[in-house]
């Protein structure tokens, strides 16, 4: 079993997906702790439904790397071997991503190298404006390079002809969930 850290700003959507697949043990994964750097974001509130360990850590007044020392310190304090990027928005500190090397994945929603360095409804807009006709989420290794380490694994779906970057990012967000469980599963064997 893989004792996992979810870390995340948003409303968590993939936190769902995930505890949902260890519940039909189709995971054999354990969440540790949810992590949030915002005191009254979903994913928080959605980690307490689950009956799962969720902690806030304030960001105020800290510079990058003494606020990821403290997240580091509850991710040893929970013995965490994976950890897990959802709908984080915050750039990790070149030492935490040293100190966990090979331990962090993300999920990012475009087809890397492609749309690298974008976020959100960003990506969105701009896989609509370049007219490719698939796009899809990319589950990486989390480098010290925003979007560029190593894939783990991605899955695809069309851009049709009648998409806003929300209808986009809506069928985008359906297959994150998905990809993030097989990843998890994949680095636990």
């Amino acid at each position: 079993m893989i004792r996992l850290a979810i870390l995340g700003s948003t409303r968590g959507t993939n936190l769902s997906a995930i505890a949902d697949a260890i519940a039909r043990r189709k995971l054999n994964a354990e969440i540790e702790v949810v992590i949030s750097n915002k005191p009254d974001t979903g994913i928080l509130e959605r980690a307490r439904d689950l009956q799962l360990r969720a902690q806030f850590i304030d960001p105020a007044g800290l510079s990058r790397e003494e606020f990821d020392a403290r997240v580091s310190q509850v991710l040893r304090e929970h013995q965490v071997e994976l950890i897990v990027l959802v709908g984080y928005m915050r750039i990790l500190s070149a030492q935490f991503v040293r100190d966990w090397q090979g331990k962090i994945i993300n999920v990012h929603p475009s087809l890397l190298p492609a749309f690298a360095g974008m976020m959100d409804l960003q990506v969105h807009e701009a896989v609509i404006a370049s007219g490719v006709k698939e796009t899809g989420c990319t589950v990486h290794y989390v480098t010290e390079d925003v979007d560029a380490g190593p894939i783990i694994l991605q899955k695809q779906c069309a851009v049709e002809p009648s998409d806003s970057p929300e209808t986009l990012k809506a069928r985008v967000q359906q297959l994150e969930g998905a990809a993030l469980v097989a990843a998890i599963e994949l680095l636990a064997q």
